[in-house]
């Protein structure tokens, strides 16, 4: 037997220029894991939960070779710092400032993430 994904009313919202966007239901977003979503123009950003609830939203775009893929890259802190490393170059992106974190010159975009 399949048991259906437990729903809830919370859901995942990032706030773009127009106003808080409603992306997906939390529970879709499994702790230490990404999820891509498509955004009304076209951007495709990148989706996370950590351990400890907290959710963040950058570009899912790596900006070394412009694939679409931050969402499955692997989730870890660096000195305190929460990050998700880019699974084809390794560099690793910090998920609240959008800093690459082997690189200075280079980041990318972060969104504002709350659910509700």
């Amino acid at each position: 037997m399949t048991l259906a994904p437990e729903t809830t009313d919370l859901k995942v919202r990032l706030r773009l220029e127009e106003g808080w966007f409603a992306v997906c239901d939390l529970n879709r977003l499994i702790p230490g894991r990404g999820v891509a979503a498509l955004l009304p123009d076209g951007r495709q950003v990148a989706l996370f939960r950590d351990r400890a609830g907290t959710l963040y939203g950058i570009d899912n775009r790596d900006p070394f070779n412009g694939a679409a893929v931050l969402s499955r890259g692997l989730t870890g802190t660096h000195q305190g710092r929460p990050f998700v490393a880019s699974p084809l170059l390794k560099q690793r992106f910090d998920l609240i400032s959008g800093e690459c974190l082997d690189d200075a010159s280079v980041r990318v975009e972060t969104y504002e993430v709350r659910a509700g």
